[in-house]
């Protein structure tokens, strides 16, 4: 059997890609704390008292290949360096089902109330926007599949926001017959 058992069950291209991946968020990060450490807090008293949120979720792409999502208040500026904002992108999934034809989206907004939510839908994105005292919340998804807009329904319990968004019928192909004359 081979030493390195990895190159044998996930490949050493998908390996370096994640290692890879890994190594652009420790950076990114280590920045962020720097920065954090030497500027001190912000000027903007409603930011200033109000914690960091940074996050990222690691999926593997159909390709076999990593995909890094970033989510939280803090956004990277020029030269690498981050500054919180006072709107934070929350942490949002999206999953198609095509069995049920429907599109499901849940995202984590704590501290708001279901009248404090605002969703959009639009051709490609669906936005979703929550504002209440300190709390704001702002994402916009883009989606790949065309929606019914007028089938939405959505619940707020506990923080989670859970969307449901049916798809448009695709209008089947007519096939007409051509005779030969």
């Amino acid at each position: 059997m081979s030493r390195d058992w990895r190159n044998q069950w996930l490949g050493q291209s998908l390996l370096e890609d994640i290692d890879r991946e890994f190594e652009e968020a420790e950076d990114m990060l280590s920045r962020m704390f720097k920065t954090v450490r030497d500027t001190g807090p912000s000027t903007t008293a409603s930011v200033a008292n109000s914690p960091y949120y940074y996050g990222y979720e690691i999926t593997i792409r159909s390709d076999g290949k990593p995909k890094i999502r970033e989510f939280g208040n803090v956004k990277s500026t020029a030269g690498g360096l981050v500054e919180q904002s006072a709107v934070r992108q929350p942490l949002a999934d999206t999953v198609l089902d095509e069995k049920q034809n429907t599109l499901r989206i849940t995202a984590e907004m704590p501290g708001v109330n279901k009248e404090d939510i605002k969703i959009s839908v639009n051709d490609g994105c669906v936005t979703i926007q929550a504002e209440r005292g300190d709390k704001k919340y702002d994402a916009n998804i883009p989606v790949s599949v065309n929606l019914e807009e007028s089938s939405a329904k959505a619940a707020y319990t506990n923080g989670i926001l859970d969307l449901k968004i049916k798809l448009k019928e695709t209008s089947k192909a007519k096939v007409k017959q051509i005779k030969v004359e």
